[in-house]
């Protein structure tokens, strides 16, 4: 038995990824994309390249899952979807209400989605996995 033969280490190790993945992604989207594009813009889009990565990683990596890729990438957005939508309100108001820098901001608000994913990816997006 090795280490990644655990679901949950499996998912710490994908979550590292993801998590450099996201970050890179929101941080360079508003960096080259800041001028024309409102925060709330670019954190939109840099969600849904972040979740469909995510997804892909949990799905093969992680849960190992056999469902219906279609079904289960929908299933991801409602895991995600609370998160991303506070995600985006909270980076608004750290980035542009306080002035909190941008990769101080995303990196803070990448903590809570861990968890809350998790748990509901286990639970929900790929709960027939098995």
């Amino acid at each position: 038995m090795t280490l990644l033969d655990s679901e949950r280490l499996r998912y710490l190790a994908a979550g590292a990824w993801n998590t450099a993945f996201g970050y890179a992604v929101t941080v360079g989207l508003y960096l080259y994309l800041s001028d024309v594009l409102h925060i709330t813009v670019i954190a939109a889009i840099a969600h849904v390249l972040a979740i469909s990565m995510a997804f892909v990683t949990y799905k093969v990596f992680v849960f190992r899952s056999h469902g219906k890729w279609l079904k289960e990438y929908l299933r991801s957005y409602v895991v995600y979807g609370g998160t991303a939508v506070v995600g985006i309100i909270l980076l608004w108001l750290l980035v542009d209400g306080l002035h909190i820098k941008i990769w101080f901001a995303q990196g803070a608000l990448i903590l809570i989605t861990v968890v809350v994913s998790y748990i509901g990816h286990a639970r929900f997006t790929f709960k027939d996995r098995k």
